[in-house]
């Protein structure tokens, strides 16, 4: 929207950009139950399916069709193709600003003085990159040392009931191996 509103599109013949903002009120539809109606939305209940899309495609073209300015900011999701557009006579054409007789005031903004350097968004990218492992190496040491001293406790507790039960255990194995011995001679 920021692009749209900048004004450096405005003075030029060949290409444009509209805000289209058919989306920007819209309410989920509702069923003959009153709940949402998944039919418009994928499994996962974020992604449109064919009819959402299509819901939407309806939407889109209509607030092409709509002078900037009154286009339409919400979609109804009524599942009637009668309300499909089509262009007039009198403005066979999609609409921009230039054509709705909106004359953008704001300042164009050079493309030769950006406000933020190029070098600086590289450099905060590769910070954020590096914090972000140190992070997460810090985070994993932390983890693999607390199931480290948690092994070790229960190598220890295993140990001391195995000395506990080895030597009273040592005479039953003996006299056990011993009973084998006869029972094969």
């Amino acid at each position: 929207m920021l692009m749209a509103n900048s004004g450096r599109y405005a003075q030029r013949e060949d290409f444009t950009v509209v805000v289209q903002p058919f989306f920007r009120n819209t309410i989920i539809p509702l069923n003959s139950n009153g709940k949402p109606d998944l039919s418009f939305f994928s499994m996962n209940c974020f992604h449109f399916t064919e009819r959402g899309h299509a819901e939407m495609a309806i939407a889109l073209w209509n607030n092409m069709l709509e002078p900037a300015g009154q286009k339409q900011s919400y979609n109804n999701f009524a599942h009637d193709r009668s309300k499909l557009k089509c262009p007039t006579s009198e403005n066979p054409f999609l609409f921009t600003s230039r054509n709705s007789g909106l004359q953008n005031t704001a300042p164009v903004v050079g493309a030769g003085d950006p406000s933020v350097p190029y070098w600086a968004v590289i450099l905060a990218a590769i910070a954020g990159v590096l914090a972000g492992s140190v992070l997460i190496g810090v985070l994993m040491s932390r983890r693999h040392k607390k199931h480290q001293h948690e092994r070790d406790k229960a190598t220890e507790v295993n140990l001391t009931a195995l000395t506990m039960f080895a030597l009273p255990g040592s005479v039953c194995c003996t006299l056990a191996m011993r009973r084998k011995e006869t029972n094969i001679s």
